[in-house]
């Protein structure tokens, strides 16, 4: 995304585009209304990510334009947000008086939260020793007079921490406060505020839910803390073990008793859950003990494989959040046979691009 596609006075036409899109696409479903769910204009990004530049002297942020890749010049970085922003100018200008910090340094990458904590990690062409460590608490010291800040240095097979390496990220979410670790080089939701109205509408969706829920694709428990007060027991399932340490951080750290969250991926879930395998992973847990009536799945963007689809549709409730509508469509085409959609939404998680987050919630007929 270049910055000339940033246009907030444009904002309101480009996200009603998107849901002429979304609706057009989907029309064949017979949905509901289309609940839109609007991002802010400015600031959005809550993590970013720039190439670093030398020349000679000078030192500055570049992106690539997808299009034609070439290079351009980064000061201020519009969709990121305020803290990064005011970051930006101020870390370039440290950087450049620490040669041992800027030799072989080819990117910069920022981790941001609502409540102003910021992790900057410094990637290098180099192996980093004693002399990167000194450096870089020096202008740890430095910039902290001004920022929450802290820093991560990387190179190949090293990833050195000055404190730690996430943030505390803390989101209102239905008249409640729910805190989430945000690790570095982990996947978390980029857009804040909109991820705050995801989280709100898919508890609305589910408030008067009987029984538990069964989430697969549970990342760092986003949806997971927040739908738990819906239901009596909630089962989530994760692959990427920093992800599933962090859901067991996220847990403790809001002192939520009814989640579960074990390592499986959905097809391993799928497999036990059919019957098909044992998993040592699960010798304590009795998944007869869950009475699923309802299931959550937010997959990647390649969405749900067939034979995970068909074990998704013998829930009586299915909420969906998707990255990728054109896979959310191909699976709504085995859950239209037997499920209605009852809610529908478009989350605007990357203004001014062509990204659309949609959610679907299905009741069996």
């Amino acid at each position: 995304m270049s910055l000339q596609f940033v246009d907030p006075e444009n904002y309101e036409t480009l996200l009603a585009t998107k849901e002429e899109l979304l609706n057009k696409q989907f029309a064949t479903f017979n949905p509901p209304a289309l609940e839109a769910f609007a991002s802010p204009k400015l600031n959005y990004r809550m993590r970013t990510e720039f190439r670093v530049w030398h020349d000679g002297d000078e030192l500055y942020y570049i992106m690539f334009d997808k299009e034609t890749k070439q290079k351009f010049r980064v000061d201020q970085f519009l969709p990121a947000s305020e803290l990064i922003n005011d970051l930006m100018p101020v870390l370039i200008a440290a950087l450049k008086s620490a040669p041992v910090l800027r030799f072989k340094l080819f990117q910069v990458d920022f981790l941001s939260n609502l409540s102003g904590q910021v992790i900057v990690s410094l990637l290098y062409h180099k192996q980093l020793d004693d002399n990167w460590l000194v450096e870089a608490n020096r202008i740890k010291a430095e910039l902290s007079e001004q920022f929450d800040i802290n820093f991560i240095g990387r190179a190949r097979k090293q990833k050195i921490l000055l404190d730690c390496d996430y943030v505390i990220e803390e989101l209102q979410v239905d008249g409640e406060k729910l805190l989430y670790q945000q690790i570095e080089n982990s996947f978390t939701q980029p857009n804040a505020r909109v991820c705050e109205k995801m989280l709100h509408w898919a508890v609305d969706c589910t408030r008067d839910s009987q029984g538990d829920l069964l989430e697969l694709y549970c990342g760092n428990g986003n949806f997971s803390l927040a739908l738990a007060k819906n239901f009596n027991k909630v089962l989530a399932t994760e692959i990427a073990k920093p992800s599933v340490d962090s859901a067991q951080f996220n847990i403790a750290k809001n002192d939520i008793k009814n989640v579960t969250v074990i390592r499986m991926s959905a097809e391993e879930f799928t497999q036990a859950i059919n019957g098909e395998r044992e998993f040592y992973r699960l010798k304590d847990i009795n998944l007869s003990d869950y009475q699923c009536n309802t299931i959550f799945v937010d997959p990647p963007r390649s969405g749900l494989d067939d034979e995970t689809v068909k074990m998704v549709q013998h829930y009586d409730n299915i909420l969906y959040i998707s990255c990728n509508p054109d896979t959310l469509s191909s699976n709504l085409e085995v859950f239209s046979e037997t499920h209605d959609i009852k809610r529908f939404a478009l989350f605007d998680q990357f203004p001014y691009t062509q990204h659309m987050e949609a959610g679907v919630y299905l009741v069996r007929r």
